[in-house]
């Protein structure tokens, strides 16, 4: 097959938009001076900003993140991926959702947390397009597999996690105080409709990957209600049951994917 400027224009656009990724993600997160991401708006996005935030070393999980899309970034421009029908159905995705992912860290920086939540929300509904894309068309091989299913598994998994804690950090802010009597309730049953969400997903997409990063965040949600401020025993368990519970039906989907394929 014969590559067309469109497929060039594809791949030159991924990478415009890694570069702005990459340097969006420098200046939100005070790169070059300012506060961090954790001491922004007034310290709601921080482990302590609500009760369905996770611990602080949930978030290195992003450096395997950003290191699988920049990996990815060099592999989709080299000339054998320039004609792959993958890269030409879903790469356009791939770009918006690295626009939309360095543009949350600027929005976190310069304007306010409803903005925060719907640039958020935008980048979990692309990445879930994403991962409802790869399944249609088989990967072609481990370098496949890995730069691509399993990058955009992970980023699409833990922003479903992050999502979930960027919201609660608005409504905890926006809500009247007197709701935070309430607060074991409404995360156990936040956590509740995660563990569907995601259940569902892991067996209707069956790939592990989202499970993982999914999972990776609720226990450090777990111990920074375990053992962190705002503390929630009720809350803090629950996100390890339901992480227990993600991780099984991510390890069912993905055997069950591999069953089909034989």
């Amino acid at each position: 097959m014969q590559s067309t400027g469109r497929d060039i224009v594809r791949q030159s656009t991924i990478i415009a938009a890694a570069v702005f990724m990459i340097i969006g993600a420098a200046v939100g997160g005070g790169a070059f001076g300012g506060e961090s991401v954790a001491e922004l708006q007034n310290g709601a996005l921080s482990a302590q900003g609500s009760y369905l935030a996770p611990a602080g070393p949930a978030f290195a999980i992003w450096s395997v993140i950003y290191l699988g899309l920049a990996a990815y970034t060099v592999w989709q421009a080299l000339p054998a991926q320039r004609v792959s029908t993958r890269q030409q159905a879903i790469g356009w995705w791939v770009a918006a959702s690295m626009v939309l992912n360095g543009l949350w860290l600027v929005t976190a920086r310069y304007l306010n947390l409803v903005a925060t939540v719907i640039v958020i929300a935008a980048l979990l509904a692309v990445l879930a397009r994403i991962i409802i894309m790869l399944g249609r068309d088989r990967a072609s091989g481990p370098v496949d597999l890995t730069l691509f299913d399993g990058t955009m598994g992970l980023h699409f998994g833990w922003v479903t996690i992050a999502t979930v804690a960027n919201t609660a950090a608005w409504l905890t802010q926006t809500l009247p105080a007197e709701l935070g009597e309430q607060a074991d309730a409404w995360g156990i049953g936040v956590l509740v409709v995660v563990a569907l969400i995601a259940v569902a997903s892991a067996l209707a997409t069956r790939r592990l990957a989202p499970a993982l990063a999914t999972a990776w965040g609720l226990v450090w949600l777990a111990v920074g209600r375990l053992g962190g401020e705002p503390q929630s025993t009720p809350i803090g368990v629950t996100a390890l049951v339901v992480a227990t519970v993600i991780v099984v039906a991510g390890v069912i989907g993905l055997l069950r994917g591999r069953r089909a394929a034989r």
